[in-house]
């Protein structure tokens, strides 16, 4: 049986994952692979608000909001209300979150030394090729897509079904032949 476009996205990103995780443990660090846009994104700019974590790392305000979370109860990050905006928070990299940065960095050194190496493996780069469809998943959502297919699909088994429901009427007898009408003999 052929898999799924989804089932093999999650058995990838559990393979890539999983192997990462690894790395963090065998560095003795205690850190998700998940943290690390966030992490990334305030080794560029901080304090940030959560909206800004989200579009910097680049993953929805949902995920944001979650990682973060888990990250101010590891004592990874701080998150303060804001002076302006009482309501907003601002994230921080704590003196914790910190010390974690020079072996985190040698960890993203060998993740992306891995990927490269299996890039090179591929008759095309896996990089490339999720780049490719994360743009053009931003042009057109993969939502609007399944709605287009539904629509042709509908379209298509509507057309399918017009000479079998044309057929069927044409056998069905008359109601006003009766059941018992006789055929004429030519």
């Amino acid at each position: 049986m052929k898999r799924t476009l989804g089932t093999q996205l999650r058995h990838l990103v559990d393979l890539l994952d999983g192997a990462v995780g690894a790395a963090y443990k065998d560095a003795g660090l205690n850190y998700r692979p998940r943290y690390t846009p966030v992490v990334r994104a305030l080794m560029d700019l901080e304090p940030l608000t959560l909206g800004q974590v989200a579009l910097m790392a680049g993953i929805t305000q949902p995920a944001a909001t979650q990682t973060v979370a888990l990250m101010v109860k590891k004592g990874i990050l701080s998150a303060e209300s804001g002076q302006e905006d009482g309501r907003q928070k601002l994230i921080r990299l704590t003196a914790r979150g910190r010390e974690l940065l020079p072996k985190l960095t040698v960890c993203w050194q060998a993740t992306a030394m891995a990927a490269s190496n299996l890039d090179a493996e591929l008759p095309f780069p896996l990089s490339q090729a999720l780049d490719s469809a994360l743009n053009a998943l931003t042009l057109k959502s993969f939502g609007t897509r399944i709605s287009e297919a539904r629509a042709t699909l509908t379209e298509d088994s509507s057309r399918a079904d017009r000479p079998a429901r044309v057929l069927e009427k044409k056998r069905q007898p008359n109601s006003s032949d009766g059941p018992h009408r006789k055929r004429s003999q030519g």
